[in-house]
Protein backbone atom coordinates (compact mmCIF):
# COMPACT_ATOMS: atom_id res chain seq x y z
CA UNK A 1 0.00 0.00 0.00
CA UNK A 2 1.35 3.42 -0.97
CA UNK A 3 0.85 6.70 0.84
CA UNK A 4 0.66 9.74 -1.45
CA UNK A 5 0.85 13.14 0.25
CA UNK A 6 -0.16 16.34 -1.55
CA UNK A 7 1.18 19.63 -0.19
CA UNK A 8 -1.28 22.35 -1.12
CA UNK A 9 -5.02 22.43 -1.78
CA UNK A 10 -5.38 25.12 -4.42
CA UNK A 11 -6.28 24.95 -8.10
CA UNK A 12 -3.60 22.28 -8.54
CA UNK A 13 -3.74 20.36 -5.27
CA UNK A 14 -7.50 19.82 -5.05
CA UNK A 15 -7.94 18.42 -8.58
CA UNK A 16 -4.79 16.32 -8.03
CA UNK A 17 -6.33 14.72 -4.96
CA UNK A 18 -9.54 13.86 -6.79
CA UNK A 19 -7.71 12.48 -9.83
CA UNK A 20 -5.37 10.46 -7.62
CA UNK A 21 -8.29 8.95 -5.72
CA UNK A 22 -9.98 7.91 -8.94
CA UNK A 23 -6.79 6.51 -10.45
CA UNK A 24 -5.59 4.50 -7.43
CA UNK A 25 -7.36 1.74 -5.58
CA UNK A 26 -8.82 2.17 -2.10
CA UNK A 27 -5.89 0.25 -0.61
CA UNK A 28 -3.70 3.30 -1.20
CA UNK A 29 -3.86 6.30 1.13
CA UNK A 30 -4.07 9.89 -0.11
CA UNK A 31 -3.48 12.77 2.29
CA UNK A 32 -3.75 16.48 1.52
CA UNK A 33 -1.90 18.92 3.78
CA UNK A 34 -2.77 22.61 3.53
CA UNK A 35 -1.97 25.56 5.75
CA UNK A 36 -5.57 26.79 5.59
CA UNK A 37 -8.76 24.83 6.07
CA UNK A 38 -10.53 26.39 3.08
CA UNK A 39 -10.25 26.34 -0.71
CA UNK A 40 -10.18 29.65 -2.56
CA UNK A 41 -10.74 30.17 -6.28
CA UNK A 42 -7.88 32.60 -6.88
CA UNK A 43 -8.93 33.74 -10.41
CA UNK A 44 -11.94 35.50 -8.86
CA UNK A 45 -9.88 37.64 -6.46
CA UNK A 46 -9.85 40.73 -8.73
CA UNK A 47 -13.63 40.80 -8.39
CA UNK A 48 -13.33 40.60 -4.60
CA UNK A 49 -11.04 43.64 -4.75
CA UNK A 50 -13.92 45.86 -5.93
CA UNK A 51 -16.69 44.14 -3.98
CA UNK A 52 -18.17 42.16 -6.88
CA UNK A 53 -17.57 38.94 -4.95
CA UNK A 54 -17.35 38.05 -1.28
CA UNK A 55 -15.32 35.37 0.47
CA UNK A 56 -18.28 33.01 0.74
CA UNK A 57 -18.82 33.22 -3.02
CA UNK A 58 -15.43 31.72 -3.91
CA UNK A 59 -14.32 29.80 -0.81
CA UNK A 60 -15.49 26.64 0.89
CA UNK A 61 -14.21 24.31 3.66
CA UNK A 62 -11.94 21.60 2.31
CA UNK A 63 -12.30 18.72 4.74
CA UNK A 64 -15.90 17.56 4.16
CA UNK A 65 -15.47 17.41 0.39
CA UNK A 66 -12.17 15.53 0.44
CA UNK A 67 -13.28 13.09 3.13
CA UNK A 68 -16.40 12.30 1.11
CA UNK A 69 -14.02 10.89 -1.51
CA UNK A 70 -11.93 8.94 0.98
CA UNK A 71 -9.10 11.48 1.04
CA UNK A 72 -7.51 12.48 4.35
CA UNK A 73 -7.12 16.20 5.04
CA UNK A 74 -4.82 17.92 7.52
CA UNK A 75 -5.09 21.68 8.00
CA UNK A 76 -1.57 22.36 9.20
CA UNK A 77 1.47 24.30 8.08
CA UNK A 78 4.42 22.13 7.04
CA UNK A 79 7.54 23.27 8.91
CA UNK A 80 10.05 20.80 7.43
CA UNK A 81 10.36 18.56 4.39
CA UNK A 82 12.78 15.70 5.03
CA UNK A 83 13.27 14.48 1.49
CA UNK A 84 15.82 11.85 2.57
CA UNK A 85 13.58 10.24 5.20
CA UNK A 86 10.38 10.81 3.17
CA UNK A 87 8.70 12.73 5.94
CA UNK A 88 6.93 16.03 6.62
CA UNK A 89 6.95 17.76 9.99
CA UNK A 90 3.87 19.82 10.86
CA UNK A 91 3.47 22.96 12.95
CA UNK A 92 1.62 20.99 15.66
CA UNK A 93 4.67 18.73 16.11
CA UNK A 94 3.26 15.72 14.26
CA UNK A 95 5.00 14.06 11.34
CA UNK A 96 3.69 12.39 8.18
CA UNK A 97 5.61 9.76 6.28
CA UNK A 98 5.04 9.43 2.55
CA UNK A 99 5.92 7.15 -0.32
CA UNK A 100 5.27 9.84 -2.91
CA UNK A 101 5.03 13.59 -2.39
CA UNK A 102 3.29 16.02 -4.75
CA UNK A 103 4.24 19.64 -4.07
CA UNK A 104 1.50 22.03 -5.22
CA UNK A 105 1.95 24.83 -2.72
CA UNK A 106 1.78 27.78 -5.06
CA UNK A 107 4.27 30.62 -4.52
CA UNK A 108 5.60 32.71 -1.71
CA UNK A 109 4.64 36.33 -2.35
CA UNK A 110 7.98 38.15 -2.18
CA UNK A 111 6.82 41.63 -1.16
CA UNK A 112 10.01 41.86 0.88
CA UNK A 113 12.00 42.39 -2.34
CA UNK A 114 10.52 45.88 -2.73
CA UNK A 115 10.64 47.89 0.52
CA UNK A 116 7.30 49.37 1.48
CA UNK A 117 5.23 47.08 -0.75
CA UNK A 118 2.52 44.63 0.26
CA UNK A 119 -0.72 44.71 2.22
CA UNK A 120 0.70 43.52 5.54
CA UNK A 121 3.75 45.73 6.15
CA UNK A 122 3.58 48.15 3.25
CA UNK A 123 1.50 50.64 1.35
CA UNK A 124 0.27 48.61 -1.64
CA UNK A 125 -2.53 46.08 -1.88
CA UNK A 126 -2.72 42.70 -3.63
CA UNK A 127 -5.28 40.35 -5.13
CA UNK A 128 -3.10 37.24 -4.86
CA UNK A 129 -5.08 35.72 -1.96
CA UNK A 130 -8.64 36.10 -0.73
CA UNK A 131 -7.42 37.85 2.45
CA UNK A 132 -5.36 40.29 0.44
CA UNK A 133 -8.26 40.93 -1.93
CA UNK A 134 -10.53 41.72 1.02
CA UNK A 135 -7.98 44.26 2.29
CA UNK A 136 -7.82 45.66 -1.23
CA UNK A 137 -11.57 46.20 -1.18
CA UNK A 138 -11.38 48.01 2.16
CA UNK A 139 -8.78 50.41 0.76
CA UNK A 140 -10.65 50.68 -2.52
CA UNK A 141 -13.72 51.93 -0.67
CA UNK A 142 -11.53 54.62 0.91
CA UNK A 143 -10.55 55.62 -2.63
CA UNK A 144 -14.21 55.78 -3.63
CA UNK A 145 -14.87 58.10 -0.70
CA UNK A 146 -11.80 60.23 -1.46
CA UNK A 147 -10.82 59.84 -5.14
CA UNK A 148 -7.21 60.26 -6.22
CA UNK A 149 -4.47 58.72 -8.40
CA UNK A 150 -4.37 54.93 -8.80
CA UNK A 151 -1.41 52.70 -9.70
CA UNK A 152 -1.94 49.08 -10.71
CA UNK A 153 0.72 46.74 -12.02
CA UNK A 154 3.45 44.20 -11.47
CA UNK A 155 6.86 44.41 -9.83
CA UNK A 156 10.20 42.89 -10.97
CA UNK A 157 10.23 39.06 -11.13
CA UNK A 158 6.43 38.94 -11.29
CA UNK A 159 5.29 36.06 -13.46
CA UNK A 160 1.52 36.40 -13.57
CA UNK A 161 0.60 39.64 -15.33
CA UNK A 162 -2.97 38.87 -16.35
CA UNK A 163 -4.52 39.89 -13.01
CA UNK A 164 -2.90 43.33 -13.26
CA UNK A 165 -4.62 44.01 -16.58
CA UNK A 166 -7.82 42.48 -15.28
CA UNK A 167 -7.87 44.54 -12.11
CA UNK A 168 -7.00 47.79 -13.88
CA UNK A 169 -9.93 47.34 -16.26
CA UNK A 170 -12.28 46.11 -13.53
CA UNK A 171 -11.46 49.16 -11.38
CA UNK A 172 -12.00 51.40 -14.41
CA UNK A 173 -15.38 49.77 -15.06
CA UNK A 174 -16.46 50.06 -11.43
CA UNK A 175 -15.40 53.70 -11.15
CA UNK A 176 -17.36 54.53 -14.29
CA UNK A 177 -20.44 52.85 -12.82
CA UNK A 178 -19.98 55.02 -9.73
CA UNK A 179 -19.56 58.08 -12.04
CA UNK A 180 -16.26 59.11 -10.44
CA UNK A 181 -13.77 57.81 -13.03
CA UNK A 182 -13.01 61.41 -14.06
CA UNK A 183 -11.60 62.01 -10.56
CA UNK A 184 -9.18 59.05 -10.67
CA UNK A 185 -6.07 59.21 -12.91
CA UNK A 186 -4.87 55.63 -13.53
CA UNK A 187 -1.41 54.30 -14.44
CA UNK A 188 -0.39 50.71 -15.19
CA UNK A 189 3.20 50.11 -14.04
CA UNK A 190 4.71 46.84 -15.21
CA UNK A 191 8.07 45.10 -15.45
CA UNK A 192 7.07 43.78 -18.88
CA UNK A 193 9.10 45.20 -21.79
CA UNK A 194 5.87 46.15 -23.54
CA UNK A 195 2.13 46.04 -22.96
CA UNK A 196 0.78 42.56 -23.67
CA UNK A 197 4.09 40.75 -23.17
CA UNK A 198 2.44 38.76 -20.34
CA UNK A 199 5.67 36.93 -19.54
CA UNK A 200 5.12 35.03 -22.79
CA UNK A 201 6.87 37.26 -25.31
CA UNK A 202 3.42 38.37 -26.43
CA UNK A 203 0.60 36.23 -27.80
CA UNK A 204 -0.66 37.09 -31.26
CA UNK A 205 -1.70 40.75 -31.29
CA UNK A 206 -1.81 41.02 -27.50
CA UNK A 207 0.38 44.15 -27.62
CA UNK A 208 -1.84 46.10 -30.00
CA UNK A 209 -5.13 44.92 -28.53
CA UNK A 210 -4.22 45.60 -24.90
CA UNK A 211 -2.66 48.95 -25.73
CA UNK A 212 -5.89 49.87 -27.51
CA UNK A 213 -7.92 48.73 -24.49
CA UNK A 214 -5.85 50.84 -22.10
CA UNK A 215 -6.07 53.89 -24.39
CA UNK A 216 -9.84 53.49 -24.67
CA UNK A 217 -10.07 53.43 -20.88
CA UNK A 218 -7.65 56.39 -20.50
CA UNK A 219 -5.17 54.30 -18.50
CA UNK A 220 -1.56 55.48 -18.87
CA UNK A 221 1.28 52.99 -18.67
CA UNK A 222 4.97 52.60 -17.88
CA UNK A 223 6.75 49.48 -19.16
CA UNK A 224 10.28 48.24 -18.40
CA UNK A 225 9.46 49.56 -14.93
CA UNK A 226 11.52 48.48 -11.94
CA UNK A 227 9.66 49.38 -8.78
CA UNK A 228 12.38 50.03 -6.18
CA UNK A 229 10.48 51.17 -3.10
CA UNK A 230 7.13 52.43 -1.91
CA UNK A 231 6.36 55.09 0.65
CA UNK A 232 2.98 56.20 1.90
CA UNK A 233 1.30 57.76 -1.13
CA UNK A 234 4.38 57.55 -3.37
CA UNK A 235 5.97 54.87 -5.57
CA UNK A 236 9.58 55.02 -6.77
CA UNK A 237 10.29 53.49 -10.18
CA UNK A 238 13.31 53.14 -12.44
CA UNK A 239 12.53 53.14 -16.16
CA UNK A 240 14.73 51.18 -18.58
CA UNK A 241 15.07 51.08 -22.35
CA UNK A 242 15.13 47.91 -24.43
CA UNK A 243 18.91 47.66 -24.06
CA UNK A 244 18.61 47.48 -20.29
CA UNK A 245 19.89 51.02 -19.67
CA UNK A 246 18.20 53.12 -17.03
CA UNK A 247 16.69 56.16 -18.72
CA UNK A 248 14.39 57.73 -16.15
CA UNK A 249 13.42 57.88 -12.49
CA UNK A 250 9.77 58.22 -11.54
CA UNK A 251 8.13 59.29 -8.30
CA UNK A 252 4.44 58.56 -8.79
CA UNK A 253 1.89 59.77 -6.23
CA UNK A 254 -1.05 57.49 -5.46
CA UNK A 255 -4.12 57.28 -3.29
CA UNK A 256 -4.51 53.58 -4.03
CA UNK A 257 -2.03 51.04 -5.44
CA UNK A 258 -2.37 47.34 -6.24
CA UNK A 259 0.93 45.77 -7.30
CA UNK A 260 1.53 42.09 -8.03
CA UNK A 261 4.73 40.92 -6.31
CA UNK A 262 7.60 38.74 -7.38
CA UNK A 263 6.97 35.04 -6.84
CA UNK A 264 9.39 32.72 -5.05
CA UNK A 265 9.13 29.17 -3.80
CA UNK A 266 7.74 28.70 -0.29
CA UNK A 267 10.48 28.66 2.34
CA UNK A 268 9.95 25.14 3.67
CA UNK A 269 10.41 23.69 0.18
CA UNK A 270 13.21 26.05 -0.85
CA UNK A 271 15.27 24.92 2.15
CA UNK A 272 15.56 21.34 0.89
CA UNK A 273 19.02 20.86 -0.57
CA UNK A 274 19.00 19.89 -4.23
CA UNK A 275 15.25 20.30 -4.64
CA UNK A 276 14.95 23.86 -5.93
CA UNK A 277 16.58 26.63 -7.94
CA UNK A 278 17.96 29.75 -6.20
CA UNK A 279 14.50 31.36 -6.09
CA UNK A 280 12.99 28.32 -4.43
CA UNK A 281 11.13 26.81 -7.39
CA UNK A 282 11.12 23.02 -7.61
CA UNK A 283 13.22 21.43 -10.36
CA UNK A 284 11.21 18.93 -12.41
CA UNK A 285 11.99 16.72 -15.40
CA UNK A 286 9.66 16.03 -18.32
CA UNK A 287 7.57 13.78 -16.06
CA UNK A 288 7.10 16.53 -13.42
CA UNK A 289 9.47 14.57 -11.15
CA UNK A 290 12.36 16.06 -9.24
CA UNK A 291 15.69 14.78 -10.64
CA UNK A 292 17.28 14.48 -7.18
CA UNK A 293 14.40 12.99 -5.21
CA UNK A 294 12.62 10.65 -7.58
CA UNK A 295 9.53 10.21 -5.40
CA UNK A 296 8.83 13.94 -5.27
CA UNK A 297 6.68 15.47 -7.99
CA UNK A 298 5.57 19.07 -8.37
CA UNK A 299 3.01 21.08 -10.33
CA UNK A 300 1.83 24.63 -10.69
CA UNK A 301 3.32 27.99 -9.86
CA UNK A 302 5.91 26.42 -7.53
CA UNK A 303 7.89 24.65 -10.29
CA UNK A 304 10.98 26.01 -12.03
CA UNK A 305 10.31 27.19 -15.58
CA UNK A 306 12.88 29.49 -17.22
CA UNK A 307 11.68 32.86 -18.56
CA UNK A 308 10.58 32.86 -22.18
CA UNK A 309 13.26 35.46 -22.92
CA UNK A 310 15.61 37.86 -21.16
CA UNK A 311 13.96 41.21 -20.44
CA UNK A 312 15.49 44.52 -19.28
CA UNK A 313 13.57 44.23 -16.00
CA UNK A 314 13.28 40.59 -14.81
CA UNK A 315 9.99 38.83 -15.56
CA UNK A 316 8.93 35.24 -15.00
CA UNK A 317 6.94 32.79 -17.09
CA UNK A 318 3.29 32.34 -16.03
CA UNK A 319 1.74 28.99 -15.20
CA UNK A 320 -1.87 29.19 -16.33
CA UNK A 321 -4.75 27.01 -15.19
CA UNK A 322 -4.73 24.68 -18.17
CA UNK A 323 -1.00 24.16 -17.86
CA UNK A 324 -1.38 23.28 -14.17
CA UNK A 325 -4.21 20.87 -14.99
CA UNK A 326 -2.02 19.19 -17.60
CA UNK A 327 0.87 18.85 -15.13
CA UNK A 328 -1.42 17.35 -12.48
CA UNK A 329 -2.86 14.75 -14.84
CA UNK A 330 0.63 13.69 -15.93
CA UNK A 331 1.75 13.36 -12.30
CA UNK A 332 -1.26 11.28 -11.32
CA UNK A 333 -0.61 8.80 -14.14
CA UNK A 334 3.11 8.69 -13.41
CA UNK A 335 2.63 7.99 -9.71
CA UNK A 336 0.05 5.34 -10.58
CA UNK A 337 2.59 3.77 -12.94
CA UNK A 338 5.23 3.71 -10.21
CA UNK A 339 2.81 2.23 -7.68
CA UNK A 340 2.09 -0.53 -10.20
CA UNK A 341 5.75 -1.21 -10.86
CA UNK A 342 6.03 0.71 -14.13
CA UNK A 343 8.11 3.69 -15.19
CA UNK A 344 6.72 7.24 -15.49
CA UNK A 345 5.86 8.05 -19.09
CA UNK A 346 3.31 10.89 -19.09
CA UNK A 347 4.25 14.50 -19.83
CA UNK A 348 2.26 17.71 -19.52
CA UNK A 349 1.42 19.81 -22.56
CA UNK A 350 2.56 23.14 -21.07
CA UNK A 351 0.14 25.07 -23.26
CA UNK A 352 -1.02 28.49 -22.05
CA UNK A 353 -4.74 29.22 -22.15
CA UNK A 354 -6.36 32.10 -20.31
CA UNK A 355 -9.68 33.90 -19.89
CA UNK A 356 -9.11 37.42 -18.55
CA UNK A 357 -12.06 39.51 -17.37
CA UNK A 358 -12.01 43.26 -17.96
CA UNK A 359 -15.11 44.30 -16.09
CA UNK A 360 -17.52 44.69 -18.99
CA UNK A 361 -15.57 42.79 -21.63
CA UNK A 362 -12.67 40.35 -21.61
CA UNK A 363 -9.69 38.86 -23.43
CA UNK A 364 -8.81 35.24 -24.18
CA UNK A 365 -5.51 33.91 -25.43
CA UNK A 366 -4.01 30.58 -26.45
CA UNK A 367 -0.28 29.87 -26.82
CA UNK A 368 0.52 26.29 -27.85
CA UNK A 369 3.10 25.52 -26.64
CA UNK A 370 3.83 28.27 -24.15
CA UNK A 371 7.51 28.40 -25.11
CA UNK A 372 8.03 29.61 -28.72
CA UNK A 373 8.04 28.66 -31.54
CA UNK A 374 4.34 27.86 -31.30
CA UNK A 375 1.91 25.74 -33.25
CA UNK A 376 -1.06 27.93 -32.32
CA UNK A 377 -1.16 31.63 -31.38
CA UNK A 378 -4.60 33.11 -30.75
CA UNK A 379 -5.80 36.28 -28.96
CA UNK A 380 -9.34 37.66 -28.99
CA UNK A 381 -11.41 40.01 -26.87
CA UNK A 382 -15.11 40.62 -26.44
CA UNK A 383 -18.01 40.64 -24.01
CA UNK A 384 -18.37 36.87 -24.44
CA UNK A 385 -15.10 36.38 -22.50
CA UNK A 386 -16.52 38.27 -19.51
CA UNK A 387 -19.56 35.95 -19.54
CA UNK A 388 -17.40 32.86 -20.08
CA UNK A 389 -15.20 33.60 -17.07
CA UNK A 390 -18.20 34.07 -14.80
CA UNK A 391 -19.60 30.76 -16.00
CA UNK A 392 -16.26 29.01 -15.56
CA UNK A 393 -15.98 30.26 -11.97
CA UNK A 394 -19.30 28.64 -11.11
CA UNK A 395 -18.41 25.49 -13.06
CA UNK A 396 -15.03 25.06 -11.35
CA UNK A 397 -16.37 25.60 -7.83
CA UNK A 398 -19.24 23.19 -8.43
CA UNK A 399 -16.87 20.51 -9.69
CA UNK A 400 -14.48 20.96 -6.74
CA UNK A 401 -17.36 20.49 -4.31
CA UNK A 402 -18.61 17.50 -6.26
CA UNK A 403 -15.16 15.93 -6.24
CA UNK A 404 -14.94 15.57 -9.99
CA UNK A 405 -11.66 14.49 -11.56
CA UNK A 406 -12.60 15.48 -15.11
CA UNK A 407 -10.24 17.90 -16.91
CA UNK A 408 -12.09 21.14 -16.19
CA UNK A 409 -10.03 23.53 -18.31
CA UNK A 410 -9.90 21.18 -21.27
CA UNK A 411 -13.60 20.40 -21.13
CA UNK A 412 -14.88 23.93 -20.55
CA UNK A 413 -12.41 26.52 -21.86
CA UNK A 414 -11.32 24.69 -25.00
CA UNK A 415 -14.96 24.12 -25.88
CA UNK A 416 -15.72 27.78 -25.21
CA UNK A 417 -12.88 28.87 -27.47
CA UNK A 418 -13.92 26.43 -30.16
CA UNK A 419 -10.80 24.30 -29.81
CA UNK A 420 -11.79 20.68 -29.53
CA UNK A 421 -8.39 19.18 -28.86
CA UNK A 422 -4.87 20.36 -28.15
CA UNK A 423 -1.93 18.86 -29.96
CA UNK A 424 -0.06 17.07 -27.18
CA UNK A 425 3.04 16.35 -29.21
Amino acid sequence: MAHIVIMGAGTGGMPAAYEMREELGKEHTITVVNERDYFQFVPSNPWVGVGWRKREDICFPIQPYLEKKGIRFIAQKVTKVDAVKNSLKLENGNSIDYDYLLIATGPRLAFDEVPGSGPDNGYTTSVCTISHAEKSYEQYMQLVANPGPVIIGAMPFASCFGPAYEYACIVDTDLRKRKIRNKVPMTLVTSEPYIGHLGLGGVGDSKGMLESELRTRDIKWITNAKTTKVEEGKMFIEGYNDEGEKVKDYELPFSYAMMLPAFKGVDVVAQVEGLCNPRGFVFVDEYQRNPTYKNIYSAGVCIAIPPIEATPVPTGAPKTGYMIESMVTAIVHNIANEVNGKEPCETGTWNAICLADMGDTGAAFVAMPQIPPRNVVWFKKGKWVHAAKIAFEKYFLRKMKKGSSEPLYEKYILKTLGIERLNKD
